[in-house]
C-alpha cells in the first residue's frame, strides 16, 4: 500500500468514526424504529413461562399492521386453545370461549396484570410505539454485551401514559436490535429486564427471534419469547382487526 493510500484510508477511516460518534441518543432510536417497526406481519410463536408453581408452554398466532392493530390467538394448550386478544390504538379486548364466549375490556389497572401467568403485562403487550415518539434519549456511551458492540442509551418518557417512566438499552452497533433493555419506575427502581438471546435476518434488517423477560418484582424464574416463524409478505385484511373476528 503506498503511503497516498494509506493516507486516504486513515482520513476515510476517521470519517466514518466521526459519524458514528455523531450520533444521538434520537438518532438511534429512529434507526431501531426503522429496523423492528413492520408494516404488517403474521407471527407464529412459543411462550415459556418459568413460574413459581412450575413450567408452562403456551403458542399463539398473531397478526399485526403498523403500531396500531394486533389480534393474538391462542393455540396450545387445550385449556387455552381459541382464546383471542385484540389491541387498536389504546384500546384493548380480550375473549374466552364458550362455555364463558365473553369479551372483556383490558383498561386501567388491569393493563398492569399479567398475561397468561407470565411476566409480560398487557402493557408490555400494547407497547409497540415509535421510541422515537415516545422517548427522550441520552447516549451514556459504548458497551459489550454478549460480545457485540453497543450503544447505551437512557430514555425517559414524554408521555404521562408510557408504560414505564425509564428505560435503559444496550443497542447492537450494527444490527440496529436491542440486546438488553431494563424498564424502571420513575424513582429508578428496577421493574423488568429483557434480554434478547438470538436475532434473526428480516426484509432489510434485523429482528428478534429469541428473548427473555423478567419481573423483578415477582418470584418468577422469567419468560421465554421464541418467534417459530414469520410472514412479512401476506396482505391482512382490515376485519381480523375487528371485535367481530374475536368470536370467529
Amino acid at each position: 500500500m503506498t503511503r497516498f493510500t494509506t493516507t486516504l484510508f486513515c482520513l476515510l477511516l476517521s470519517a466514518t468514526v466521526l459519524a458514528e460518534d455523531a450520533l444521538t441518543g434520537r438518532d438511534i432510536l429512529q434507526r431501531i424504529d426503522e429496523n423492528q417497526v413492520l408494516e404488517h406481519a403474521i407471527t407464529e410463536a412459543t411462550m415459556i413461562i418459568h413460574g413459581r408453581a412450575g413450567t408452562r408452554t403456551l403458542s399463539f398466532r398473531s397478526w399485526a399492521s403498523g403500531e396500531d392493530k394486533s389480534f393474538t390467538e391462542y393455540l396450545s394448550p387445550a385449556r387455552e386453545q381459541g382464546k383471542k386478544m385484540l389491541k387498536v390504538g389504546d384500546k384493548l379486548w380480550t375473549y374466552t370461549p364458550p362455555p364463558n364466549d365473553r369479551i372483556i375490556t383490558i383498561s386501567g389497572h388491569l393493563l398492569k396484570q399479567s398475561v397468561m401467568g407470565s411476566d409480560l403485562s398487557y402493557e408490555d403487550l400494547m407497547n409497540n410505539d415509535s421510541l422515537a415518539s415516545d422517548y427522550d434519549s441520552t447516549l451514556l456511551g459504548h458497551d459489550t454485551i454478549n460480545g457485540r458492540d453497543t450503544y447505551q442509551l437512557e430514555l425517559t418518557a414524554l408521555k404521562s401514559d408510557a408504560a414505564y417512566e425509564k428505560q435503559q438499552l444496550w443497542v447492537d452497533t450494527e444490527r440496529w436490535i436491542i440486546l438488553q433493555a431494563h424498564f424502571m419506575a420513575k424513582n429508578g427502581k428496577l421493574l423488568k429486564t429483557l434480554e434478547v438471546t438470538d436475532v434473526m435476518p428480516l426484509a432489510d434488517g434485523w429482528y428478534p427471534k429469541a428473548m427473555t423477560f423478567k419481573d423483578m418484582l415477582s418470584n418468577s424464574g422469567g419468560t421465554e419469547y421464541h418467534i417459530d416463524n414469520i410472514d412479512i409478505t401476506t396482505d391482512i385484511p382490515e376485519s381480523q382487526f375487528s371485535k367481530a373476528a374475536l368470536r370467529r
